[in-house]
């Protein structure tokens, strides 16, 4: 009997997801994805994206065969431990906790302002003066960010060392995805890291598979607070747009039933 092939669950608008599929790529594990249907989960109507699998029905999940991991961070460990070749982690203990502190940073705060900055701009939630001010906030804090990353490249050629790794493949889709953004990194280390890391192969396929799925039709496209999509706020992301200034985006946002919370796990 053939085993079953691992599959990602994903949308690749995620950060977390492309994170996690940018790895597994890297480490050139044989997979398939799959974009469930985040509506219907809640309504228990996905066979695979439910409260047994995931109980805050959040992606990416991952399943091999019969297992079944959720969150990033855990399914990057999953993918460690599971394929060990080729190691994404460095070698010694430091190195190793420097690199998920990393990640922890860029998956939290880093997150949430291009989070941020997506909600004010391109799903509009605010306009005018308002968008200009949450916007104006959204880009000094990246800024920060990205000089703080910077620092963290000095005297390396990738944040992993001397090869792409772990912490390379956490900070790309948010310093990425902050450059689409408008908010570019400044002249320098992370400049280069940026423009180097976009031409491997694993990003250059990333961006064509969000290219695609940019240009296809499916229902509820995340691009406006019409429709039914209802976008996630949650820790980090919520903390971000009430401490901006935009406390009645999310109150606006739940009157008019276009946000939701993290499912309660009962």
């Amino acid at each position: 009997m053939t085993a079953a092939m691992t599959k990602l669950l994903n949308i690749p608008i995620s950060p977390f997801g492309l994170k996690v599929k940018m790895a597994m790529l890297e480490k050139g594990i044989p997979f398939e994805t799959r974009e469930p249907d985040l509506e219907a989960a809640p309504a228990g109507c996905d066979a695979e994206l439910n409260a047994d699998t995931s109980p805050r029905l959040e992606i990416p999940l991952l399943i091999d065969g019969n297992v079944r991991v959720f969150d990033s961070k855990v399914i990057l460990e999953y993918l460690e431990e599971r394929w060990p070749t080729r190691p994404m982690l460095p070698a010694t203990p430091a190195e190793r906790a420097r690199v998920r502190m990393l990640e922890e940073i860029c998956g939290t705060t880093y997150e949430a302002v291009v989070w941020g900055i997506y909600e004010i701009t391109t799903m509009g939630r605010v306009g005018g003066r308002r968008q200009e001010a949450l916007l104006a906030r959204g880009r000094e804090q990246v800024h920060g960010l990205n000089a703080w990353l910077e620092r963290q490249l000095e005297g390396r050629a990738w944040f992993n060392g001397d090869a792409f790794g772990w912490g390379d493949c956490s900070a790309f889709p948010h310093v990425h995805a902050a450059d689409l953004l408008g908010c570019p990194p400044a002249p320098g280390r992370l400049v280069t890291w940026l423009a180097t890391a976009r031409e491997r192969p694993s990003a250059r396929q990333l961006d064509r598979e969000f290219t695609e799925w940019l240009q296809s039709t499916p229902i509820n496209r995340p691009t406006d607070t019409s429709g039914t999509w209802k976008r996630l706020y949650k820790a980090h992301r919520l903390e971000w747009m009430i401490r901006s200034g935009g406390l009645d985006v999310v109150s606006d946002g739940i009157a008019n039933e276009n946000i939701r919370f993290s499912r309660e796990i009962c």
